[in-house]
């Protein structure tokens, strides 16, 4: 174990790290959150130059004990709050830009992921809070992605770096997120405006069915620390990566080309079950991971650091809040944002 001071003017803060789990910041016992707060936003500077250090830093020993005051902690750590776009999973929204992490079922891990980073723009941080820790599992998981990128087999690694990865999205009623949801829009064009204006490709199969296809950048560079890492969803989206039951069931039900999510080399390129096992097998050697406590709080770089979720048994009530958004064109992406697979 090892400890480290992040500044003379950080009286009191010490970061504990531990092989397997994520930087922890130990606080001093707070009686009220304001006073919490206070003491957060006057150590803003040290918490963030460990978060571009760590990629995710877990403060442990606050008074977080509801959505209020996570709000709290949330505008002392953080300046700007960001949007979520283009949604994906259901969430619980408890107003002032804080919501439940995910309210998928409990018994489904989720795969490390960077948060929205199929988007044009996306949160260059996030913030998660525990109000109620599970009684087994349920840690939010995070893993370093320059790791991640450095071990990737370097050829699989030159092809996303010059095709990018291809999404393609089915919005219906029946499975997956409903376009009207996604888009928060109740009109067909307003579901299109959206797309025109963030180049996604989109077809209507129905008056309900609505089909995206949408190339980003695989691999980007952070604008702060100017680092390269691995930010995509290609592999927490591919069929590969499901359960091999579930895939069953969702092809025999929607077909290949009807399943709620796909993905591809940004060419159009199917990669073998092989290769996405490789990029499996990158984000399982970086992942770490803490289990949660009542009151923790873990701050996220979501260019640096992806995160997941255990499958967990008992009552869990983490938080989420998502800020400092960053364009794309800010970190330098290796192929350019487009509608239509690389080369067409």
């Amino acid at each position: 174990m090892t400890t480290f001071a992040p500044s003379p003017a950080a009286t009191g803060v010490t970061v504990v790290r531990e092989p397997g789990k994520p930087a922890v910041l130990h606080t001093p016992a707070f009686d009220t959150m304001a006073e919490a707060a206070a003491w957060l936003s006057d150590r803003r500077a040290d918490v963030q130059a460990e978060l571009h250090r760590s990629g995710a830093v877990l403060l442990r020993g606050l008074p977080v004990t509801d959505a209020a005051t996570f709000a709290e902690a949330r505008d002392a750590l953080i300046a700007e709050r960001a949007g979520y776009k283009e949604k994906a999973t259901p969430r619980t929204d408890f107003g002032e830009g804080v919501f439940s992490s995910t309210d998928l079922p409990a018994a489904q891990p989720i795969r490390l992921h960077n948060e929205n980073s199929y988007t044009l723009d996306f949160p260059g941080v996030l913030l998660f809070g525990c109000v109620t820790a599970p009684e087994t599992g349920g840690a939010t998981t995070v893993g370093d992605m320059r790791k991640a990128l450095a071990a990737l087999p370097q050829d699989l690694v030159d092809r996303f770096a010059e095709a990018g990865w291809l999404l393609v999205r089915n919005y219906s009623d029946l499975a997956g997120m409903p376009w009207r949801k996604a888009f928060s829009s109740d009109e067909p064009a307003g579901a299109e405006e959206y797309c025109d204006a963030h180049a996604i490709g989109y077809e209507w199969l129905d008056e309900d069915t609505l089909r995206t296809r949408q190339r980003r950048s695989a691999i980007i560079t952070h604008p702060v620390t100017g680092e390269r890492v691995w930010f995509n969803h290609f592999a927490f989206w591919n069929a590969r990566s499901l359960d091999e039951d579930v895939r069953e069931v969702l092809t025999d039900t929607f077909g290949e080309d009807g399943l709620p999510f796909q993905t591809l080399l940004g060419d159009g390129t199917t990669l073998t079950d092989a290769e996405v096992d490789a990029v499996n097998d990158a984000y399982q050697a970086v992942t770490v991971r803490e289990t949660w406590q009542s009151g923790d709080l873990m701050l996220v770089d979501n260019i640096l650091c992806a995160h997941g979720r255990e499958s967990y048994t008992g009552d869990r009530k983490i938080l989420v809040a998502m800020g400092e958004p960053v364009p794309l064109s800010a970190c330098s992406p290796t192929t350019a944002p487009s509608t239509a697979p690389y080369g067409r």
